[in-house]
């Protein structure tokens, strides 16, 4: 029998936004079991709380098309490498969910039956209801489309309340934190604004269609402990890019 909605929770059904990288851990490539567990984790501690949860994870921790491209090999065929990559991914995250006893389902936009079930919105929409996590990989099933532009497609189509972005830092800045200590964070930044100062959120298409159906995007530190759960509470450090 699934938890019932804590009363306390913001939102109800979310999208949880991942890079590739945040499986790496302290490895320089692929994944990082003790670092898949941690975030798998995070995730139960939120599901348990009864919030229907989404998930995309990049791939670049594995494969990079944009960069294999560049080095000459043919954009289409690096990108689809790409959300080849992401299926790895996101199999790695349904096996440290399912270790935790979470119910997880992974929904590929190319089709591998074998590993995989293929993305019908229907379908998908009947897991979350039933409490079981969506693991949306893949991307979109298209070259050229970025996995935050995937996240936010999917987020639309489940009708998520928020998009979640898991980063290595607090929040959204007006210059890189890491290598500039006066560095600004903002609390609430606009999709305008996101768009007009290259704040580097989510790539443009993606916050163009996060504002054209006002979808909030909120944006954390992956490796802040609870910091997944303290937002569905209103606590912790993030920034709201919004309307």
């Amino acid at each position: 029998m699934s938890a019932p909605q804590d009363p306390n929770a913001k939102f109800s059904r979310v999208m949880l936004k991942i890079s590739g990288e945040a499986l790496m851990g302290d490895l320089g490539y692929g994944l990082h079991p003790p670092t898949v567990e941690r975030i798998a984790r995070e995730v139960k501690i939120v599901h348990d709380l009864g919030v229907e949860i989404c998930m995309v994870i990049g791939g670049g921790n594995i494969f990079r098309g944009l960069q294999g491209s560049a080095q000459g090999m043919e954009r289409t065929t690096a990108d689809y490498m790409g959300m080849l990559a992401t299926v790895m991914n996101a199999l790695a995250m349904q096996s440290a969910l399912e270790g935790l006893g979470a119910h997880c389902r992974v929904i590929s936009a190319i089709r591998m039956d074998e590993v995989a079930e293929p993305y019908i919105r229907r379908r998908a929409v009947r897991h979350l209801e039933k409490k079981r996590i969506c693991i949306f990989a893949a991307g979109t099933g298209n070259p050229y489309f970025t996995t935050d532009t995937a996240a936010t497609l999917r987020a639309n189509e489940m009708a998520c309340e928020a998009i979640l972005k898991g980063t290595k830092v607090d929040g959204v800045y007006d210059k890189d934190p890491v290598k500039h200590a006066d560095a600004k964070r903002y609390d609430r930044v606009s999709y305008d604004e996101v768009l007009a100062q290259h704040l580097g959120v989510m790539d443009a298409s993606a916050i163009a269609l996060a504002r054209d159906n006002n979808l909030p995007i909120i944006v954390f530190s992956l490796d802040e402990p609870g910091g997944f759960k303290g937002i569905l509470a209103g606590e912790g450090t993030y920034t709201t890019v919004h309307g």
